[in-house]
C-alpha cells in the first residue's frame, strides 16, 4: 500500500465571500475572497459545473459505442464514448447517463455498474464526470440535439477503443478513464 507521509498541516483555503460573475445554462463562472493556506488574501476564480457522465456501452460480443463529432471548444473532430452533461431533470449520475447513451446513441441497457468519477480540471473548476458501464444492450432511434447534427455512432471492438485512448485519440478525460477502469476491473 502507498504511504500517503506525513499528515500536511492543518490549515487549508477558506472562502470569505462568492460571487458569481458569469452564469449560462451550462456553468457559472464565481469569483471567490479567499484566505489561502499560508494565511495570505487571496482571489480564486472559478467555474462551478453540474458535471457530467460518460459511458461504456458494452455489448455481449465484446463491441462498445464510441461516438465521433466536431469538439468546439477544442477546435476538432473527436472520439469519444456517449457522454453529456448532468441536468437539472436528472434524478442523479446515471440517470443522466441512461438519458445521454438513449439521446446520442438509440442504446438502453438493463445493467448499469458505477465505475468512479474523476476530476476533470481541478486548478480551474468543481467539475466531476461520472463513468459507468452499461451492459444488456438494447439498440433504438438516436434522438440527437441540434448541436450534435453531425454526430456519428460506431461499434467497435472494446480492445479497439481502448487503442484510441493509448494512441492519444480519444483524448476525452471521462472516456480515458471508462475505458482504462474496464480494462483495470477485467470486465468482459
Amino acid at each position: 500500500m502507498i504511504d500517503d507521509g506525513p499528515k500536511p498541516p492543518p490549515r487549508t483555503w477558506s472562502r470569505l465571500r462568492s460571487a458569481s460573475v458569469f452564469s449560462s445554462p451550462w456553468f457559472d463562472v464565481r469569483r471567490d475572497a479567499a484566505v489561502r493556506p499560508d494565511g495570505s488574501a487571496g482571489r480564486y476564480d472559478h467555474v462551478v459545473s453540474s458535471g457530467s457522465v460518460t459511458t461504456v456501452a458494452l455489448a455481449e460480443d465484446g463491441r462498445v459505442a464510441v461516438t465521433r463529432q466536431w469538439i468546439y471548444t477544442h477546435e476538432q473532430t473527436q472520439w469519444r464514448l456517449p457522454a453529456g452533461r448532468i441536468d437539472t431533470a436528472d434524478s442523479d449520475p446515471r440517470g443522466a447517463a441512461a438519458r445521454e447513451l438513449r439521446e446520442e446513441t438509440g442504446i438502453s441497457a438493463l445493467h448499469w455498474r458505477h465505475l468512479g468519477t474523476v476530476n476533470c480540471a481541478d486548478s480551474f473548476t468543481n467539475h466531476r464526470d461520472h463513468a459507468f458501464l452499461a451492459t444488456r444492450l438494447d439498440h433504438g432511434t438516436a434522438r440527437l440535439e441540434p448541436g450534435e447534427a453531425d454526430l456519428r455512432v460506431h461499434l467497435i471492438p472494446f480492445e479497439e477503443a481502448l487503442s484510441l485512448v493509448i494512441d492519444g485519440r480519444m483524448p476525452h478525460a471521462g472516456s480515458s478513464f471508462a475505458l482504462l477502469m474496464v480494462r483495470a476491473l477485467g470486465v468482459r
